[in-house]
């Protein structure tokens, strides 16, 4: 499915991060930004932005909530998937209200990786219905 779709990795642990690339370019994505803390998320979404954003939800400086709000108000159609280790009931709920678009629980699988992207980039579903 991928086309080549370009994709923002923000996570603030590099091996997380550089796992997620992999993936990312295994898959055919063009990863063209990567961000370690919220802040820096949405100055690089300004500067490239990219048709879909990766964001871990726990991050330095401004959480992963925070920023995809930053994001979606800077632009009502980005397309964010919000990913985490933490509680997922908490998780869903905040990632709908910041206005993301599905979610990767860590840890996560390649095959889960790629067939959450897909489904959000080719479906354009709310959250709710992302299976989350």
């Amino acid at each position: 499915m991928s086309d080549h779709i370009s994709v923002m990795v923000v996570d603030d642990h590099s091996g997380v991060r550089d796992v997620m690339c992999q993936i990312l370019e295994l898959g055919g994505y063009d990863v063209v930004a990567k961000a370690v803390n919220g802040v820096e998320a949405v100055e690089k979404y300004q500067r490239f932005r990219p048709e879909l954003t990766v964001m871990d939800f726990t991050l330095p400086r401004k959480n992963g909530f925070d920023a995809t709000r930053e994001i979606m108000a800077l632009d009502n159609k980005a397309k964010v998937i919000m990913c985490s280790s933490i509680d997922r009931e908490a998780l869903v709920a905040a990632a709908e209200e910041a206005g993301a678009c599905g979610i990767i629980f860590k840890p996560f699988r390649c095959n889960e990786v790629l067939e959450t992207i897909d489904s959000v980039m080719q479906a354009q579903l709310p959250l709710s219905y992302q299976g989350c």
